[in-house]
């Protein structure tokens, strides 16, 4: 069987697409960021919820409150 390995260094091989490459990070954070403020809005309306005597309507209210601020400050 032929050998395709290439003998050179790792330098010379394909050229980098950095267009995509900086897109791709973009939408890794994007989607790190807005993951990040879901979790701790949960977190946030949980703790509310379990112990308070709010309720599950408030607490869900107060997770719909966080979730907005939270999108509208980190646009």
């Amino acid at each position: 069987m032929a050998d395709n390995t290439p003998a050179g260094p790792a330098e010379t091989g394909a050229e980098m697409d950095y267009a995509e490459h900086e897109r791709t990070y973009n939408l890794f954070l994007t989607i790190s960021k807005y993951s990040s403020l879901v979790v701790i809005a949960i977190l946030v309306a949980m703790a509310f919820g379990f112990f308070t005597s709010a309720g599950f309507f408030s607490s869900t209210v107060l997770f719909i409150l966080i979730t907005a601020l939270g999108t509208w400050l980190l646009r």
